[in-house]
């Protein structure tokens, strides 16, 4: 390998450029000596900076070498069109799975901006010919093989569980004579969760930058999920009610649908109609069903996709039980609230909650003990069984991060905890130094620590 020695004086340090203070707008870029390496490029929703471009976290795009994406979901991977548009011409390196979900997705939101425009005459980002561009940049890696970068680095990527092709980098370099490892662990996924397989241990580094999502919390375990959603599905069946799913489109969708085929093949749940009525994840199926192991098709029970909002309403209005998946994990916006508006005061239907319920969403106050939610200009009577069913979660709570940590403790020298609110990170901070770890930090927005 090529030391940077030759390219610059700088000393090995990473700037944290988002996803400090929330779980939102994952950047981090590494640096030493003029090389500029960042990893994942997300969109901050409603940040404090302009939705038109980079330039306000202070990168000149075209200054940057690689780009490393940990996975699909927009929060990582959502201001990769904006940075190629203003400069950046180097390689993305991510899997192949990451890469295929990560088309689906942006094209997607150059959708949104597009129809945005046509309406109202105003550009609010990027469009679909920015997507393309982007794409032909994409350099896809396999799990586990070592791949050199620009000839003075190399990687290394290993599953992180998360989502289908999600992984944490290695990332091996040498410096002014010396060996340095930097880890960033994007999402990291749960042990026992099925179809994603299961998350490779974080290895030790002179720096590992590591998400805290669920730092402090437990999620439920997956059999408890199993007896909570089954037994609210067999309760509507037997009141000849409809159970709605509200689920986010990328993963979660996938998991409940793949689930809930399995519990009626082996008998645990009766077979009733599945509806799936949510266009982009019907577009991400198409990569699942490439990119995914026997596990995720291995079954025999069919469902249907909802096409048109004509089919949707003639599923949800017949009177038979059945199962509808729909967009909008929160009840905010999608597919979800056409079938709601159909069945909240039904007292024989029931919501299924399975996706996390920020505290002023739509499916918050469905769970508040309250006798009616507002929405679409009115109120409605809840009379529809509300269910949370937390086992879900694509997250690592407090015991699978320590889990994964754990080996990593005795020899890294910092671990720097990102992507999470300040009590999850707070909390993982102290279990970290109970585990052996000697310098846990806390960035803060556009802080930079050394390696």
């Amino acid at each position: 390998m090529i030391t940077s020695e030759s390219a610059g004086i700088g000393k090995p340090s990473v700037r944290f450029l988002g996803g400090t203070e929330s779980i939102l707008g994952s950047m981090y870029l590494l640096e030493f000596g003029s090389y500029r390496f960042l990893f994942d490029c997300g969109r901050e929703i409603h940040s404090r900076f302009p939705r038109t471009g980079l330039r306000s976290f202070g990168i000149d795009p075209a200054s940057i070498d690689a780009v490393f994406l940990s996975h699909s979901h927009v929060d990582h991977c959502g201001n990769l069109p904006y940075l190629v548009s203003e400069g950046f011409i180097g390689p993305i390196y991510c899997t192949h799975a990451t890469r295929d979900l990560t088309e689906v997705v942006l094209l997607d939101s150059a959708r949104i901006h597009e129809n945005e425009f046509a309406r109202t005459g105003r550009s609010s980002g990027f469009n679909s010919a920015d997507v393309e561009d982007a794409m032909e940049q994409f350099v896809t890696v396999d799990y586990g093989c070592e791949t050199d970068v620009l000839d003075v680095a190399k990687i290394r990527l290993f599953n992180s569980a998360h989502v289908l092709g999600s992984c944490m980098f290695q990332m091996d370099f040498d410096w002014n004579r010396k060996n340095f490892r930097f880890v960033f662990t994007g999402d990291l996924g749960r042990f026992g969760l099925p179809i994603v397989g299961e998350p490779m241990h974080v290895p030790s580094a002179d720096m590992i930058v590591c998400e805290s999502t669920y730092g402090g919390r437990i999620h439920d375990s997956f059999d408890e999920t199993i007896q909570q959603f089954t037994s609210l599905i067999k309760r509507t069946v037997d009141r000849q009610g409809k159970v709605l799913v509200p689920a986010f489109s990328l993963g979660r969708t996938h998991l409940v649908l793949h689930c809930l085929r399995h519990w009626m093949e082996t008998g645990l749940l009766p077979k009733i109609p599945i509806y799936v009525d949510s266009p982009l994840a019907q577009l991400i199926e198409e990569v699942y069903e490439e990119h995914q192991t026997a596990e995720y098709i291995s079954t025999n029970i069919e469902f249907e996709w909802l096409e048109s909002k004509d089919d949707a309403w003639y599923r949800t209005t017949q009177r038979d039980p059945c199962i509808i998946i729909a967009s909008g994990g929160m009840c905010e916006g999608g597919r979800i609230l056409d079938h709601l508006k159909v069945h909240i005061d039904d007292p024989r239907c029931s919501l299924a909650l399975v996706s996390h319920q920020s505290p002023n969403s739509i499916g918050a106050q469905m769970l508040a003990p309250t006798p009616k939610v507002r929405f679409h200009g009115r109120e409605w009577n809840k009379w529809i069984e509300v269910a949370k069913i937390g086992g879900f979660s694509g997250h690592a709570d407090t015991h699978d991060l320590t889990r994964l940590l754990a080996n990593a403790a005795s020899e890294t020298g910092k671990i720097c905890l990102v992507h999470g609110e300040t009590l999850q990170k707070e909390t993982l901070e102290q279990k970290l130094y109970e585990l052996g770890f000697s310098n846990v930090i806390v960035p803060s927005f556009d802080q930079r620590f050394e390696m």
